[in-house]
């Protein structure tokens, strides 16, 4: 009994050491703050509305989902739901659609889609058959063909919610809707407002968060009059900076960039802010658990993958001479997933607010506080114009 105490105690011993590193390192791994009375500090603050969200199931029965693995297919496409939206506020609605990364789900957003909804927006955002991670038959990245038509399924689905159906009071304003989305979802985005043939037009402004843009040349930009911004981390081992997002600003005639001084690829996702940031640079783990799993990674997207996917060079496609696969290049300088999310909160509301703000003067100034103010109180942000 003796010798059971002392095994009862160390481990108890053991496991309040084990607790304490942990503290430790969460607050170690913490994001810093914004300037105290700062513009951005106060726009980072939730919106004056309390944020309700409803879990949806949506079916789209006129198209199927392809075979994929040991996964059949189906004569239609199935849909899990995530919506936001302010609670107790009536008149019309922007609504964002969200679309998320490869391997990731319809919450991998969820950071702005809250503070969007508190500001008076609805977001929705869903797992695309074939691409989210628990996608059966494994993730193949090949379906993002038919997700430009899935944001429209979306848009459409939100909009045909009569009053009764609807979690949220109101009503959505059709000359107000944004696409936004991450990694697979940004060119998901890129695509459903620009594509010659994919594009919907009811979208009126689009962001691209570290999204493939390489394949994008200026005359697909051309095939809709719309803002485009790009949203990218310097940092980024997975989706190249420097070949595809910084060549944003001379291939669009509205918007611009929005770099991220250290900021990694994976850090733009939800997951990153939490247990995860223990294990070190996002990018790094990411990478680290493909490379496990490469023998299984048959959907894994191959070199150049996007070329020619979406059209021809006639429509504005490119063929890049140069590129760099993901996860050969490290990057010592990486800021916290904490922190790039703030930046990135601060960006998308700025960008979306400059366009479906009320009036002139208030889109203008939250064109002034994307532009201006908001590069020069942070200094990891940095913003180019578009230049054509």
């Amino acid at each position: 009994m003796k010798a059971l105490r002392i095994l009862l105690i160390g481990v108890a011993v053991l496991a309040v050491v084990l607790a304490a590193g942990l503290g430790i390192a969460w607050m170690l791994t913490a994001p810093v703050g914004l300037p105290e009375g700062s513009e951005s500090a106060a726009r980072l603050a939730p919106g004056p509305y309390s944020v309700g969200q409803v879990e949806l199931v949506w079916v789209d029965r006129s198209r199927p989902t392809a075979e994929n693995g040991e996964y059949p297919g189906s004569p239609e496409r199935t849909f899990p739901v995530a919506l936001w939206y302010p609670e107790g506020v009536g008149g019309q609605h922007p609504l964002a659609v969200y679309s998320h990364g490869f391997m990731s789900s319809r919450h991998g957003g969820s950071y702005l889609a809250e503070h969007l909804a508190s500001h008076g927006y609805v977001v929705v955002s869903a797992d695309y058959p074939l691409t989210h991670a628990r996608a059966p038959g494994g993730p193949n990245f090949l379906d993002v063909l038919h997700q430009p038509a899935d944001v429209s399924f979306l848009i459409d689905q939100v909009m045909a919610l009569d009053a009764a159906d609807r979690p949220f009071e109101g009503e959505i304003d059709a000359q107000r809707i944004g696409a936004f989305g991450l990694s697979l979802g940004g060119l998901t985005t890129t695509v459903v407002s620009f594509d010659p043939e994919l594009r919907d037009p009811r979208v009126a402004a689009a962001i691209s968060i570290a999204g493939p843009a390489d394949v994008f040349g200026p005359g697909y930009f051309d095939h809709a009059a719309i803002p485009f911004l790009m949203i990218a981390g310097t940092s980024d081992a997975i989706i190249d900076y420097e070949l595809n997002a910084l060549p944003i600003p001379d291939r669009t005639r509205r918007g611009g960039l929005v770099s991220i001084a250290g900021g990694t690829h994976v850090g733009f996702d939800q997951i990153a802010a939490g247990a995860m940031r223990l294990l070190g640079n996002p990018d790094g783990v990411a990478c680290s658990a493909a490379a496990a799993s490469a023998g299984d990674a048959e959907s894994a997207p191959p070199e150049n993958a996007f070329v020619g996917l979406f059209g021809t060079p006639e429509q504005g496609l490119l063929e890049p001479t140069d590129y760099r696969p993901g996860c050969t290049r490290t990057f010592e300088q990486a800021v916290a997933a904490g922190r790039q999310q703030m930046l990135t909160t601060l960006a998308v509301r700025a960008f979306f607010e400059s366009q479906f703000a009320g009036g002139p003067e208030s889109r203008a100034d939250h064109e002034a506080f994307l532009t201006r103010t908001l590069p020069a109180e942070l200094p990891e942000v940095s913003y180019t114009p578009s230049r054509r």
